[in-house]
């Protein structure tokens, strides 16, 4: 209904012989007030208001209904004036929600909360009255406390829908899925189709890789809302995860047609056109995230990873430090006192604490810069995960190797570093990467003597495999591949052995299978083990895990398997790396597929063997 239409409404009612409002008890013209403000006739409303205060000047309801009014329109400091007069004339739960409310839209959340909670104190059991605090707290940021509200809330209702999708998105942002997705469960059996809870709950699915239960749900809330930019967003990133990227580019485009400054969005489409190759446009997207969103951290982390993978590490070893900033992109380090050591002060006669950061990957390939830190007269102390510390703790230079755990007490230190800023501290470029020939120190001759009489007869080419990394791993997807595929190399004339530690459970089954294949994984107990094991073999194919950094950096010949977007570190376009000078990747086409990865590896495994010299 118009202004017109009301207005012609407004004098229908006059003439249709409604007695005037002194004549009317208060409970009918409070009805007629909110009809009013229903209509959405809100002078209409707080005219009658006021004439039924000239009539009872202390009447609380009134007073808390011209608050409601003046909150539906858009009035808040007026509504919290109003519902303030009714709350200190009787604080009834009704008037302090309605209060909390109108404090809530100016962004006072802590007054709010406060109203909040002071209803509650009166009305314990009220549903809806909790779901309030929870939008308060969630308002506040206290994701978690809002969390415990909206579950209390489904606790004394469980009817109430809004509740269970609260819950799940939440849950998701705490990356606790499978919680998640039962609350976004409830949700849809509550709501029925709801856009929101089918939103979410397609990231949901796409974080528990469950990809095309993930797609049919994007569709149907894009079917529902289609004007839903976020949706489309998130149906290109799941399309981008099931390797659908021509069809990704496209849904990121629409989300971007509709609303053009997400950050977020534009930040997955740069993703997209570097896997597509087209890593120019890709930098520019980065940038333009970032030109919306200064503070977007993601933006760029992932801009200091292409420029590095380009070979950039100038800009690109600067830009990773935003890392620190952020809690998502923040890595697995202690909170230190004292100074980081970042390269530029002097260290002679100064003791260092080098501590692992990220993967064990990293902390194998960085710990050749520790000579480099002694050479400058550093005492270094290396704080590295337990399984590392056999292994690591002869390297030269290193006056101590702790374990990384909670309660390990760290001697006196002057500065710390982490080892993932090491290159940082030393300039590192390209064509100065440190040598990775010679830096671990040999395996003990008993453990290697040991693995020899284990392996027996040495009498064809000796390969180790390595198929897959930690599922839990960012890129797993794209890194990993099945022992299935691998396995298109076992007609190859050699002796091949597996490195793979807790194989996943069709791995394990096919691995039972096949006899032939030696799997020596359970007599692993650290990384000094598996060097003497990789020290008795003549290669070893991996896919980007820590054994390949290992086999690399004892100097063993090895084959490592790349997805088509690798790991910053590997650079684009060679098949060297100046990391490791025995080392040869083997690199995904555009068709982001192993299959034909291992086809050219079986070749040139092929002609290797008819090169192999019986050992002595």
């Amino acid at each position: 209904m118009n202004r017109h239409e009301r207005r012609a409404q407004a004098k229908a009612n006059a003439k249709s012989g409604k007695p005037a409002p002194a004549a009317q008890p208060l409970a009918v013209l409070h009805a007629a007030m909110l009809q009013e403000a229903i209509a959405g006739r809100f002078l209409e409303a707080l005219l009658l208001g006021r004439q039924v205060l000239s009539l009872a000047p202390d009447n609380a309801d009134t007073m808390h209904l011209m608050g409601m009014v003046c909150l539906e329109a858009n009035e808040a400091e007026n509504a919290v004036d109003w519902v303030t007069r009714a709350t200190a004339k009787d604080p009834k739960p009704a008037y302090l929600a309605t209060l909390g409310l109108a404090l809530s839209s100016l962004g006072r959340n802590d007054d709010a909360l406060k109203a909040f909670d002071a209803a509650l104190q009166r009305q314990p059991n009220d549903a809806q009255l909790w779901w309030q605090k929870g939008n308060a707290l969630l308002a506040m940021g206290r994701a978690a406390d809002a969390l415990a509200s909206f579950e209390h809330t489904r606790r004394l209702d469980p009817s109430h829908g809004d509740a269970a999708y609260r819950c799940g998105h939440i849950l998701h942002g705490l990356a606790r899925y499978d919680e998640a997705l039962a609350h976004l469960d409830a949700s849809l059996a509550l709501q029925g189709e709801h856009a929101p809870t089918l939103q979410i709950r397609a990231v949901v699915l796409k974080e528990l890789d469950r990809l095309d239960a993930a797609l049919a749900d994007a569709r149907r809330a894009i079917a529902l809302d289609p004007a839903q930019a976020e949706t489309c967003g998130n149906l290109g990133a799941i399309l981008q995860s099931l390797g659908r990227m021509e069809e990704a580019l496209g849904w990121y485009d629409r989300a971007l047609q509709l609303k053009p400054a997400v950050a977020r969005i534009i930040t997955n489409r740069a993703g997209l056109l570097s896997e597509l190759g087209r890593i120019d446009e890709a930098m520019a997207e980065y940038r333009r995230s970032l030109a919306l969103d200064p503070a977007f951290g993601e933006a760029a982390w992932n801009l200091a990873l292409l420029q590095m993978l380009t070979g950039d590490f100038e800009s690109g070893l600067k830009g990773r430090e935003i890392r620190w900033q952020f809690p998502q992109l923040r890595p697995s380090y202690p909170n230190l006192g004292g100074p980081m050591w970042l390269g530029a002060e002097p260290l002679a006669g100064r003791t260092i604490i080098v501590c692992a950061e990220e993967g064990l990957g990293d902390t194998i390939q960085l710990a050749r810069y520790v000579p480099m830190l002694a050479a400058r007269g550093a005492r270094v102390i290396l704080v590295v995960e337990p399984a590392l510390i056999p292994l690591l703790a002869d390297v030269a230079g290193v006056a101590q190797c702790l374990p990384k755990l909670e309660d390990t007490a760290l001697p006196p230190y002057d500065v710390h570093i982490p080892v993932n800023c090491l290159p940082l501290a030393f300039g590192t470029r390209v064509d100065s990467i440190p040598s990775g020939a010679g830096y671990l120190p040999p395996p003990a001759a008993e453990r290697v003597q040991a693995w020899e009489r284990r392996l027996g007869a040495h009498d064809r080419l000796r390969v180790g495999l390595v198929w897959s990394g930690n599922p839990k791993h960012l890129n797993d997807r794209n890194r990993s591949t099945t022992l299935q595929t691998v396995s298109r190399l076992f007609d190859v004339d050699a002796a091949f052995v597996s490195l793979q530690k807790d194989p996943r459970p069709q791995d394990a089954a096919l691995l039972r299978s096949r006899p032939e294949i030696i799997d020596p994984t359970a007599e692993l107990k650290d990384f000094a083990d598996t060097a003497a094991l990789v020290s008795c073999l003549d290669l070893v194919i991996a896919v980007d895990t820590s054994v390949a950094h290992l086999a690399a950096a004892l100097g063993k010949p090895t084959w490592l398997l790349l997805p088509n977007m690798p790991d910053y570190r590997w650079l684009f376009g060679r098949d060297d790396s100046p990391w490791y000078p025995t080392l040869r990747l083997f690199r995904q086409t555009m068709t982001r597929e192993y299959e034909s990865v291992i086809e050219r590896v079986r070749g040139e495994l092929m002609a290797l063997t008819k090169t192999f010299v019986l050992a002595d």
